[in-house]
C-alpha cells in the first residue's frame, strides 16, 4: 500500500473547473468552490478524491474512495462535489480501467455526504446506486427520487451484503439505525478483501499532524486559526500552517476544548475596532478565541502515536444510545482482515489491524475487552475535560427531550 500516493497537478486547471453550483442545498465553506485532489492508494486499484468543508474556516477533509473491480470498472464509496475537475479525474480512470458501475450512500445522517450523491450519480447514469437502509429526511420524510437520487438506477443496500453484484470483492456491516429522537444514524463499513482495505464514513478518525494536502490548497483557513488575538498578522509558513491546523482539529472535533477561552462580546467587538485586517474575508475583525499557553497538550492526547478514536461527537451525541448495537457491529468489522483503514474525514490511509479498530469503542464497556493483550489503557479514553461543551450539549437535548437519553455501557 502506498501512503505517498500519486496527486494530480491542478495548478493550471480553469478556476471554473472547482465550481458547485448547488453549494445552498448545504452552504460550507468553501461554498462554491471546491478543488479535489486524487490520491493512489493502492496502484491501480483504490484512489482517494479529497476536498474540504468546514464552518468559520474550520476546514477539514471529506473523502471519496474509489476501488477498481476486478471484472473491470470502478466502486464509488460516498461520493464528494461532482465539479468539473472531479468528474474528469474520476473519468481518467475510467478511460484505464472501465465505467463507474457502483455508487455507494453509506450514511443516512450525513448531509455533507448525501447531498452529493445525486448530482454525482447523474454524471454516471449506467451506474447502479446503493444506499443505507432507512434513509430520511426533515421536517418530512421524502422518497429518494424527491431527494435528487436516480429512482430507476437506485436501490438499497440488503441486510445480507452477499445479496450484491459486488459480494465477491466486498463484504460490509451497517450500523444502525440508531434512534436520535428527530432523525437517525448509520454507517454502512465496507471491507475491501482483495486489497485488505476497510472504507468507512464517519465512525473512526485519526489525526494527523500536519495539515493535509488539500487543506493547504488555501492556506488563509490555517492562518486564520493560527492568531492569538485579532491584532496578529500571521506569517504564512508550515510552523503557522501546522499550529492552525491542529486548533481546527480541536475545534472540529469538540467544539470548544478545555484549552480554549471564549472572549465576550464587548472584548471581541472592541478588538475587532483597532484589528489590522478587517475585510469580510477576515470576519471583519472578529476573533473572539483565546487560546491556553498549553493548548497543544489538548492536541498531543488527540493525535497519541497516530491512534485511532471514534469522534467525540458520536462518542457523546449518538452511539453511546446503542451501545450493545455499536459494540456487535465493531466486532463483525474487526473480524475481517483489513490492514488499512480509509475515513471520509481526516488522515488517509490509516494503517492499523482489526484490534486497534476494536478498541476504539471501548468508550462504551464498563469493562474494555482485551484483545490478545494488546490493548493499551493508557490511551484511552480522550481527556474527558475536553468533553465539556459536548457534554453540555447533551444535557440541554436530554433536558428538552429531543433526543433519547444514553443507555448504561455495556
Amino acid at each position: 500500500m502506498a501512503q505517498e500516493g500519486r496527486v494530480s497537478n491542478i495548478e493550471q486547471i480553469d478556476s471554473r473547473d472547482f465550481s458547485w453550483l448547488f453549494w445552498f442545498t448545504l452552504p460550507l465553506y468553501p461554498f462554491g468552490s471546491r478543488r479535489t485532489i486524487r490520491k493512489e492508494i493502492v496502484k491501480d486499484t483504490i484512489w482517494t478524491f479529497d476536498q474540504i468543508q468546514g464552518i468559520f474556516y474550520v476546514v477539514v477533509p471529506i473523502r471519496m474512495t474509489v476501488v477498481k473491480l476486478e471484472a473491470g470498472g470502478l466502486l464509488v464509496y460516498a461520493p464528494v462535489a461532482p465539479t468539473a475537475e472531479c468528474i474528469r479525474l474520476v473519468n481518467e480512470l475510467v478511460a484505464e480501467h472501465g465505467e463507474v458501475q457502483y455508487i455507494i450512500l453509506p450514511t443516512i445522517s450525513g448531509l455533507e455526504h448525501k447531498v452529493f450523491v445525486g448530482p454525482f450519480a447523474r454524471c454516471f447514469p449506467q451506474a447502479q446506486v446503493f444506499v443505507a437502509p432507512s434513509q430520511w429526511s426533515f421536517p418530512l420524510n421524502l422518497p429518494l427520487s424527491w431527494l435528487g437520487l436516480p429512482a430507476k438506477t437506485t436501490q438499497i443496500l440488503p441486510a445480507d451484503s452477499q445479496k450484491t453484484p459486488f459480494a465477491d470483492e466486498f463484504d460490509y456491516a451497517i450500523l444502525g439505525p440508531i434512534n436520535l429522537g428527530p432523525g437517525k444514524f448509520a454507517e454502512v463499513a465496507f471491507f475491501h478483501k482483495r486489497s485488505h482495505t476497510l472504507l468507512l464514513t464517519d465512525t473512526i478518525l485519526s489525526v494527523p499532524e500536519e495539515p493535509p494536502a488539500i487543506v493547504q490548497l488555501d492556506p488563509y483557513p490555517l492562518l486564520f486559526h493560527a492568531k492569538e488575538n485579532a491584532g496578529d498578522i500571521v506569517v504564512d509558513n508550515q510552523a503557522n500552517r501546522r499550529k492552525g491546523w491542529q486548533r481546527i482539529s480541536l475545534f472540529a472535533l469538540y467544539f470548544q476544548p478545555s484549552v480554549l477561552d471564549v472572549i465576550s462580546l464587548a472584548q471581541t467587538l472592541r478588538n475587532a475596532i483597532t484589528a489590522p485586517e478587517r475585510s469580510k474575508k477576515a470576519y471583519f475583525g472578529l476573533y473572539p478565541f483565546k487560546w491556553q499557553s498549553d493548548w497543544q497538550r489538548s492536541f498531543a492526547a488527540l493525535r497519541g502515536d497516530g491512534r485511532l478514536f471514534v469522534a467525540p461527537i458520536l462518542q457523546t451525541l449518538i452511539l453511546n444510545r446503542a451501545p450493545q448495537e455499536t459494540i456487535n457491529w465493531a466486532n463483525k468489522v474487526a473480524s475481517w482482515d483489513f490492514h488499512w483503514i480509509i475515513p471520509c474525514h481526516f488522515d488517509s490511509p490509516i494503517k492499523a489491524e482489526p484490534y486497534q479498530f476494536r478498541q476504539a469503542f471501548a468508550f462504551l464497556e464498563q469493562q474494555p475487552a482485551v484483545s490478545a493483550g494488546l490493548f493499551n489503557s493508557n490511551s484511552y479514553p480522550l481527556p474527558q475535560e475536553d468533553f465539556k461543551a459536548l457534554q453540555e450539549i447533551d444535557i440541554n437535548l436530554n433536558k428538552f427531550k429531543i433526543v433519547p437519553p444514553p443507555q448504561d455501557k455495556v
